[in-house]
Parts: C-alpha cells; sequence; structure tokens
C-alpha cells in the first residue's frame, strides 16, 4: 500500500488566506487557493500583489469572475463567469491557470464541459467523505471542511450528493463521532489506514470568525507529523496522479459539445457556501 497523500484546498481568496499561506508554510504543507476576480457576497478579495506573492509560494486556482454560483446562471452567463475569471487571473500572475473550483460547489452536470472548454485541467467540488480523487479530473471530491458542522449536515451532503458506495465508509467512521474535532481526526486516520488520500478544504475567514486558528494549529501539525513530504500535494498535483489510489467511479473527460449545440440541463451539485454571515454547509 502506498502512502497516504494530504491536500488542502481553500476558497474564496479572502485576504485572511495569507495568515494561513504562513502557518502552512510554518508546517511545510502546500495547498490551492482558489480565488475569484470579486465576491459578489461581499466579502474582500486579495489584491493584485499579494496574489503574485502567494503564487511564489502555493498553487492558485480560479474560482470564476464574481463567486456566483454557475447552476443559478444560464450557461452564457455562466461560460463568462468560468472564461473571465481564468483570464482575469491569468493577467494577474503572468501565467496560466489550469484549476478552478465551483462556487459553492453548486453547479450543473452540464457545466463540467464548459470548465474544460475554458482550458482548465482540473476542478474541485465540495463533495465530502471521499479518500480517492483520481481520475475524476473536472469534479475532484473532498474528504472533509474544517468547520463544526454537525453530524446531520454531513448526512444531507451523503444523501445528495451521490457515490454512495465509495463513500459509506468515511460516513460510517464520520457518523460515529459527535465532536466535529474527533471527527476530524477520526477521518485523517480512516485515510491514514488506507493509504488513500485526505482532502481538506476550508474557508480563512470561517476560521477568524470562529477562532479556530488554534485547532486548525494542532491539526496541521498532525498532518506534519504523520504525512511524508513527498505527499503533501496541491491539487495540481493530485490531478497529475502522484501514485495515489484510483477513484472506484473514475469517469472519461466530458465531452465539450461543439458550438452552438444544445446543452441538457442536469441535476445541480448542492452543498454549496451560503453567505459569509451563515455557517458554511459542505
Amino acid at each position: 500500500m502506498s502512502a497516504m497523500a494530504f491536500s488542502l484546498s481553500v476558497d474564496d481568496g479572502h485576504p485572511l488566506d495569507l495568515k494561513l499561506a504562513d502557518l502552512l508554510e510554518r508546517h511545510g504543507l502546500r495547498a490551492s487557493f482558489y480565488v475569484p476576480g470579486s465576491n459578489s457576497e461581499g466579502p474582500p478579495v486579495m489584491r493584485a500583489s499579494q496574489l503574485r506573492t502567494l503564487d511564489g509560494r502555493f498553487e492558485i486556482g480560479s474560482h470564476t469572475a464574481g463567486h456566483r454560483f454557475l447552476a443559478r446562471l444560464e450557461n452564457a452567463a455562466a461560460w463568462r463567469e468560468i472564461s473571465d475569471g481564468k483570464a482575469a487571473l491569468e493577467d494577474v500572475l503572468g501565467h496560466a491557470v489550469q484549476g478552478f473550483c465551483y462556487p459553492g460547489g453548486r453547479y450543473r452536470r452540464e457545466q463540467v464541459a464548459l470548465v474544460q472548454a475554458a482550458g482548465f485541467r482540473h476542478a474541485r467540488t465540495t463533495q465530502n467523505l471521499r479518500i480517492d480523487t483520481v481520475g475524476q479530473l473536472l469534479e475532484m471530491p473532498t474528504t472533509l471542511q474544517f468547520y463544526p458542522h454537525p453530524r446531520s449536515v454531513l448526512l444531507r451532503n451523503f444523501i445528495s450528493q451521490g457515490a454512495w458506495p465509495e463513500r459509506q465508509a468515511a460516513l460510517r467512521a464520520a457518523l460515529a463521532e459527535s465532536d466535529w474535532r474527533t471527527r476530524l481526526y477520526a477521518l485523517f486516520n480512516h485515510a491514514c489506514a488506507r493509504g488513500a488520500v485526505f482532502h481538506l478544504w476550508l474557508h480563512s475567514t470561517d476560521i477568524e470568525q470562529l477562532q479556530l486558528w488554534q485547532e486548525l494549529d494542532a491539526f496541521l501539525a498532525c498532518v506534519a507529523r504523520r504525512v511524508p513530504p513527498a505527499r503533501r500535494l496541491t491539487n495540481g498535483e493530485l490531478a497529475g496522479g502522484a501514485g495515489l489510489i484510483p477513484a472506484a467511479d473514475a469517469r472519461p473527460p466530458v465531452a465539450v459539445p461543439p458550438a452552438g449545440a444544445p446543452i441538457h440541463p442536469g441535476g445541480p451539485q448542492d452543498a454549496g457556501r451560503p453567505p459569509a454571515a451563515r455557517p458554511s454547509t459542505p
């Protein structure tokens, strides 16, 4: 069995991400930061100079032009959000951006083809309770959000997001714990025991508002003790394989429809993040 791998995603591009970046560097950990051009929900986004500084240290991906939930948009508007966000971020960074994250995890199935057509190589969702990611390059799942959710939220995400056979064991491990902190470590141990992937995601604004920096620091210290440096990966490296276990439900690449071809609606991936004043929902 190969050594387990750890990946961390940070959403929304808030200036507090710089504080988080310093914490990650103290522990020798890598991460992928997903940044919109602006945030339609109101919070600020890092300035261009801050993004360029962060880009020299971590992977930066796009989070659309205005952090708008794609499932609420017609496909033409969704295309503008996806492609304009990519172009603007590339202008700031001066190089191609290959990673994307669906705002709120809310999108329709046919919009995955728009993400591919825009030139993204990999894209992350908010599906949780997964310890396998390879083979799902444009719908990469996660294991857990760093947030004090009750068990009912995890169960709701499990029911709504599908892939139930691949998630059952992690769900059982999560529901066995009543406290969100012990649940976090139980799922991490679950991934370690299987030589799998533990993909954590978070918003730095949640960490600040709920004063969870100490808890996050302790968990990252645990990760640094148990995960070899070569297995601390960005999402781009996960997408590249890095010797990880394949997903049982891996799908082939999404076919991009010809220009002008009708695209049929699908069901929304509906487990996203509500406005900042309310708790996050995986």
